[in-house]
This record gives structure tokens, C-alpha cells and sequence, in this order.
């Protein structure tokens, strides 16, 4: 079967639409940088976004990524009890062992708040002994990430913990990897993603002596300095870096942005700051089409009826740059015709938008309705139809 490739809208929908000559231009400091709307999909900037590098803390995700996957299969409870075995308590307390949650030996902690120990205070101890609750050791739960990984398409990452620690290049990672699994995160888990991801602070654990709770800031950029900022993960380590992957919502446009390889905790900031700033800023999006409205039909193959519907299932936009108007072209994709049976909703073809010099914007078409695969007369008669021409 080949690509077919049909004018996705009516010619005055397309001229109507303002479109760029150019993207707007941006300078970082960060080495590596990324940014993805997803109202669109569009990707509005890319610097050196496919190579390998260590990912330090940014890491985390996954292990909350896998997590937040066992909760809403109803696998792992948020109120289950994990208790902290004192071997990992040693291998993770003290100056040399990096961020902490400050955990204590035996002590019972909840899925729920390991997860904030993790997303909010960056705990090496609380990943590790949540995954030791979950899947019996490290190695175990660090099989699970890549699993995952590897569903999710992160095709150019592997991991070797299960909290970003140097391991000698085992673990590595891509600013587009990481971008994507920021927007799986939010797209599959988006109550867990609310509950977990913005918080500006949490407390766990007493100090020594005067036994005073322990209440640490989320280290998050973007919090308290971009509006809508919620998410998500810092890191550093001396052979990363400073990085940063996050997520900010305005006027129903959502961003995701990476940064890496930076020199200082003050650098990230003024680089994510900005950098979140351009992508609201320089880009606005522009209403394509309505959730549920037909925008082509898509040939069956094989069905009880022979075409179907295709709709958006969501509102769509384009993203173009803000104040640059133009033409724009967009055509519906799809590899057919497509074979029945079809589900309603199901994801059977794309709406493709080329907006001058920048790169196309794809975005997702459903199935209208459900078709069933055809009867034994109905595949007979289609056999005749296609030996005479008749298709």
C-alpha cells in the first residue's frame, strides 16, 4: 500500500490561516536545547537535540514515568508502605551522596511520598528505595525504565539507574528523548502529573540533634517565574552539567523545553526563564480545526462500509511565529486504503501543516466511527470491484 496524500481542508481555510516566511531566531548558552508545543507538535527549536549525553537528575523521570504507569494500572497504591533497608540508607546518606530526601534506616515511607521525595527534593535515596519497593532491587526496576523507554520510543536513551548517578556511560539520554518523555508524562498521567510535579516544597526528615523538620525547595526554574510553570526535573552532576527539562501552560498552549550542559544554577535559570519566555512570546498558535469536526474520509479496505471519517480528537492548532502572516499548506496523510476493522477513535491518519521555511506539523485524525470488517459476499463483491477497475 502507498501513502495517500488528499487536501485536508477547503482552499479558504488555508488562505485564511497566517503562516511564517521564517522562525523567529533565539540564541542560548545551554550546548543542547529543545522545545516542543504541544498543542501542535510542533517543534520550535532544536540545538544539538539528538545527542547522546549524561542526563543526571533529569533521569528521575523515567522512574517516575514507570511509576505513575504501575499506579494507574492499579499495580502499585500510593498509600503502600516501603520500608528503607538500612545497606541503602548507608549508600545513599551523607555529603557524597548527592541530593536526599534524608530518609532514615528502617523507616516506612508511602509510594506517595517517595514520589514527592523524588519529583520535588530530587532524593537519590528516595529512588532507589522506591525502586527496591517496587520490582525487589535496583537492576530489576532499571530493566523496567528501559522497557518503558523502549515503548515510549525513546529510541537514543539507556539507563543503568534509577536516579541519573554517574555509572560510566551506561545511562545517557537526547534533549529529544527527554522532551518526549516530559510529554508522555503529562499526555498519559495528567492527575498524577497535577498532583506531583508543581510543588514548590516538601518536607521530610529532622536534623540532627535539635530534631527540626527539614523543608527543602523545589529547585524548578521555571516556578514562581514563568506563569503556568508545573514541572518538571533538574539535574546536575560535574560531567553533565546543569540541565533542566520543563513544562509551562498559557492560554491553553503548553510547551515543553530542554536545556543542558550549562555552567551554573544561576545560568540554568536566566536560560530556562528566557528560553520558556521565546516560546510563548515569539510563537502564538491559530485554531485549525474543532475537535470532532470531519476534515477528509479515508478509503476502508476489507469493511462493511468503504470509507470512513476522519476527525480531530482534540482542538488543533498550528503554531506560527507571532505577527508574520503568509500561506500555509495542509493535506491529510494516511497509508491506504485502511484495513478493517476500525475502532471508533482510533488514530488512522495525520493532518500535515508545512508553514513556510520551518518544519511540518503533524498532527493526529481519528476514526469518525467504527467499521466493521466485511461479510464473505461483501469481500467477494469487493474482489470484483478491484478486478474491473471498479474500486
Amino acid at each position: 500500500m502507498h501513502p495517500r496524500i488528499l487536501l485536508a481542508a477547503s482552499a479558504a481555510m488555508i488562505l485564511a490561516v497566517a503562516a511564517p516566511a521564517a522562525a523567529p531566531p533565539f540564541e542560548t548558552a545551554a550546548p543542547v536545547a529543545y522545545m516542543k508545543d504541544l498543542s501542535s507538535g510542533a517543534v520550535l527549536y532544536a540545538k544539538d537535540a539528538d545527542r547522546r549525553m549524561p542526563p543526571a537528575s533529569m533521569a528521575k523521570m523515567m522512574t517516575v514515568y514507570v511509576a505513575f504507569d504501575l499506579i494507574k494500572k492499579g499495580e502499585l497504591k500510593l498509600d503502600q508502605m516501603i520500608t528503607v533497608r538500612p545497606e541503602t540508607w548507608r549508600q545513599w546518606h551523607g555529603p557524597s551522596a548527592g541530593s536526599t530526601m534524608f530518609l532514615s534506616p528502617g523507616e516506612q515511607v508511602s509510594v506517595q511520598n517517595l514520589l514527592h521525595g523524588i519529583v520535588t527534593l530530587s532524593g537519590n535515596d528516595a529512588c532507589v528505595v522506591l525502586a527496591e519497593g517496587i520490582a525487589g532491587t535496583e537492576p530489576a526496576f532499571v530493566a523496567l525504565m528501559n522497557q518503558r523507554a523502549k515503548e515510549l520510543g525513546l529510541s537514543n536513551s539507556n539507563f543503568g539507574t534509577s536516579n541519573g548517578w554517574p555509572d560510566g556511560g551506561v545511562t545517557y539520554v537526547t534533549a529529544h528523548d527527554l522532551g518526549e518523555l516530559a510529554t508522555r508524562t503529562i499526555q498519559d498521567f495528567p492527575d498524577l502529573y497535577k498532583a506531583f510535579y508543581s510543588q514548590k516544597e516538601f518536607t521530610w526528615g529532622k536534623t540532627m540533634g535539635a530534631g527540626a523538620a527539614i523543608t527543602q525547595q523545589n529547585r524548578d526554574p521555571l516556578l514562581g517565574r514563568v506563569s503556568g510553570a508545573d514541572g518538571l526535573k533538574t539535574g546536575h552532576t560535574e560531567e553533565a552539567g546543569y540541565g533542566f527539562t520543563g513544562s509551562a501552560e498559557q492560554n491553553g498552549r503548553r510547551l515543553v523545553m530542554v536545556v543542558a550542559g550549562l555552567t551554573s544554577s544561576n545560568q540554568r535559570i536566566e536560560q530556562s526563564v528566557a528560553f520558556m519566555d521565546w516560546g510563548f512570546r515569539a510563537w502564538k498558535a491559530v485554531p485549525l480545526v474543532a475537535k470532532g469536526k470531519k476534515v477528509q474520509t479515508a478509503e476502508v479496505q476489507l469493511g462493511d462500509v468503504r470509507s470512513v471519517g476522519l476527525v480531530a480528537p482534540r482542538d488543533l492548532a498550528v503554531t506560527v511565529p507571532a505577527g508574520i502572516s503568509g500561506n500555509m499548506k495542509v493535506t491529510v496523510v494516511y497509508n491506504g486504503p485502511i484495513k478493517a476493522p476500525i475502532k471508533a477513535g482510533q488514530h488512522i491518519a495525520d493532518l500535515v501543516v508545512q508553514t513556510g521555511d520551518t518544519p511540518p506539523q503533524r498532527m493526529p485524525l481519528v476514526a469518525e466511527t467504527a467499521v466493521d470488517a466485511a461479510g464473505f459476499f461483501d469481500r467477494i463483491a469487493a474482489g470484483f470491484r478491484w478486478l474491473f477497475g471498479m474500486a
